[in-house]
C-alpha cells in the first residue's frame, strides 16, 4: 500500500516541462498570428497611399467616401493596436518570488548565488519545485489567453477594415465607370 501511494504522489516532471514548452509554442504561435495580420495592414496601407492620387475626385466629391475610408481608417488602427497588444500582454497580479518567471530569476533574489541558492532549495524540495513549475505553467496560461483575445479581435477588426475596402473598391468602381 505504501509503494502505491508513494507512486500517486511522486510527479513526472516531465509533464510540467512538456506542458511549459506547449506553452512556448503557442505563445510564438499567436505572435505569428499578430504579425501576419499587421503585415497584412502594412500591405493594404501601402496600396491605398500609392493610388491616394487615383482616389482623390472620390475625396471631393462625395462624403461617402470620405466616411467609408474613415471607418476603414479607424478599423484598421484598432487591428493594429490589438496587434501590438499581443506582442506586449501585462499580467498585472502580484505573485510570490518564482524561480523560473525570468524577472523574479534577475531581480527577486539579490545575487546570483542568493538565486542559485534559492534554486538549490526549491528543485531539491519535491512540493515546491511542482508549486513552482505550477505557477509558471498557470502564468503562461493567463499571457496565452490574453494573447489570442488580442489576436482575436485584431482578426475581427481587420475582417470589419475589409469589409470598409471592398465597398471603397465598390465605390471607386461604380465612380470610374458610371
Amino acid at each position: 500500500m505504501a509503494d502505491k501511494e508513494n507512486s500517486i504522489t511522486r510527479q513526472d516532471p516531465n509533464n510540467y516541462w512538456e506542458q511549459l514548452e506547449r506553452l512556448e509554442k503557442l505563445i510564438r504561435a499567436s505572435e505569428l498570428k499578430a504579425g501576419v495580420i499587421f503585415s497584412f495592414h502594412g500591405l493594404i496601407l501601402g496600396v491605398f497611399f500609392d493610388r491616394l492620387e487615383e482616389l482623390q475626385p472620390l475625396f471631393q466629391e462625395g462624403a461617402l467616401f470620405i466616411v467609408l475610408a474613415s471607418f476603414w481608417m479607424i478599423s484598421s488602427l484598432i487591428s493594429i493596436y490589438f496587434c501590438f497588444k499581443c506582442f506586449k500582454p501585462q499580467i498585472t497580479k502580484k505573485y510570490e518570488k518564482n524561480v523560473l518567471f525570468f524577472r523574479d530569476a534577475v531581480y527577486s533574489f539579490g545575487s546570483i548565488e542568493k538565486y542559485t541558492k534559492r534554486l538549490i532549495e526549491i528543485f531539491g524540495e519535491e512540493e515546491d519545485f511542482y508549486s513552482q513549475l505550477g505557477q509558471q505553467i498557470y502564468i503562461e496560461s493567463m499571457i496565452i489567453d490574453k494573447k489570442f483575445q488580442h489576436v482575436e479581435n485584431a482578426i475581427k477588426y481587420f475582417a470589419l477594415s475589409f469589409i470598409f475596402i471592398i465597398i471603397i473598391v465598390i465605390v471607386w468602381f461604380i465612380h470610374l465607370y458610371l
